[in-house]
């Protein structure tokens, strides 16, 4: 798609929407499928400036949630582990088990071909010479995560990460982007992603916070125009049972 025919639809889309105006959280997701006007299945995608400062450690904002209804792609899981770990791992259903010396060296040079990174405790000493590949791409496992898991667990992080495990993470501009689902997904659902991403972020406000803790909130579908929430009507969202 040209930059031009790009601007043209981005406009043609924006007409759709009032400027002004803050939409209940089940018109939003539906003016953000309407709106989605790329060739692919675009995401629909959540955007929040929170009232934190991302410079202090007591007001970091980061958490993950498991979305009733998943992002609507495929999802490849990389579990690093060995021994019986191993074994746990791909009877889960993981992608590609990380237990030997020749896969680890591989992603050292760059092999990337997996979505989710999950390790066992034991195997971070080795995880840790992998930072500065996996770090930038936000695939570090971290126990704030949840993707360190012990070899009970696996099991349940495999399959959560499968089914729609999302992490929400501030950025340095006291910002989160939250993927909710696909374009292609029935309003309802997006509607339903979306409440249980609010009622996570909402518990996880840091006790140090003081007044409003989300200050503005819009979504959109990819390269969409924005379509602005009602703070009050989004934070009061029923999570779907």
């Amino acid at each position: 798609m040209s930059k031009k025919d790009r601007g043209k639809k981005y406009k043609e889309a924006a007409t759709k929407i009032e400027v002004q105006r803050k939409y209940s959280p089940e018109e939003a997701v539906a003016l953000a499928k309407e709106t989605s006007y790329t060739k692919f299945d675009g995401t629909i995608e959540v955007h929040m400036r929170l009232n934190v400062d991302p410079t202090h450690a007591d007001q970091q904002v980061r958490d993950v949630v498991v979305l009733p209804h998943g992002l609507g792609k495929l999802v490849r899981v990389l579990v690093f582990a060995q021994g019986d770990a191993a074994k746990t791992a791909r009877d889960a259903g993981a992608d590609t088990v990380a237990d030997d010396e020749a896969i680890l060296k591989k992603i050292e040079g760059g092999w990337l071909d997996f979505d989710v990174a999950i390790s066992t405790p034991d195997m971070m000493g080795a995880v840790g010479r992998l930072g500065r590949v996996l770090g930038p791409r936000g695939l570090m496992p971290n126990p704030k995560a949840g993707t360190v898991a012990q070899e009970r667990d696996l099991p349940r992080v495999i399959q959560e990460a499968k089914a729609g495990r999302v992490e929400f993470r501030l950025d340095k501009t006291a910002n989160l982007h939250v993927p909710i689902g696909k374009a292609s997904f029935e309003a309802r659902q997006l509607a339903e992603n979306f409440a249980t991403l609010m009622n996570a972020v909402v518990k996880a406000r840091p006790a140090s916070v003081k007044g409003a803790f989300i200050k503005r909130l819009a979504v959109c579908a990819t390269m969409g125009p924005p379509v602005q929430v009602d703070l009050s009507m989004a934070q009061g969202m029923s999570a779907p049972e």
